[in-house]
């Protein structure tokens, strides 16, 4: 049985995890990154993607990022995120509304259009 580590993934709103967890992997700004029990100390600005962690019992788990950063301790990693959900809360109906409306405002694009932000995944 795999040695735990403890993940907590937070957002100015939230706390979305607070768990012990086998390995935590991130989409880390340079690269996507794993981390388990012992690992190194380190920080890491995130991107835009998915966390993947395994849970006490070995079951796979998945939190949608959107930017933030990673603390990574020998006992611990703490996500800080600027928006988080797991998979299993994300509303499907308000998320393609969302995109709807992104890609409407693409399409009747002003000199003002945020662009990038339009843009983003």
């Amino acid at each position: 049985m795999a040695e735990k580590l403890f993940l907590e993934v937070v957002t100015p709103q939230k706390s979305v995890v607070s768990e012990e967890v086998e390995i935590v992997v991130a989409p880390g700004s340079e690269g996507e990154f794993g981390a388990l029990k012992g690992h190194t100390t380190f920080l890491s600005s995130l991107k835009l993607g998915t966390l993947r962690y395994k849970d006490a019992n070995g079951k796979e788990r998945y939190v949608f990022i959107n930017g933030g950063f990673a603390e990574v301790l020998p006992h611990k990693v703490t996500i800080l995120a600027e928006s988080a959900e797991r998979r299993k809360d994300i509303d499907i109906e308000r998320a393609m509304k969302a995109k709807e409306r992104a890609e409407k405002r693409l399409a009747a694009k002003t000199p003002d259009t945020d662009l990038i932000r339009l843009r983003r995944p």
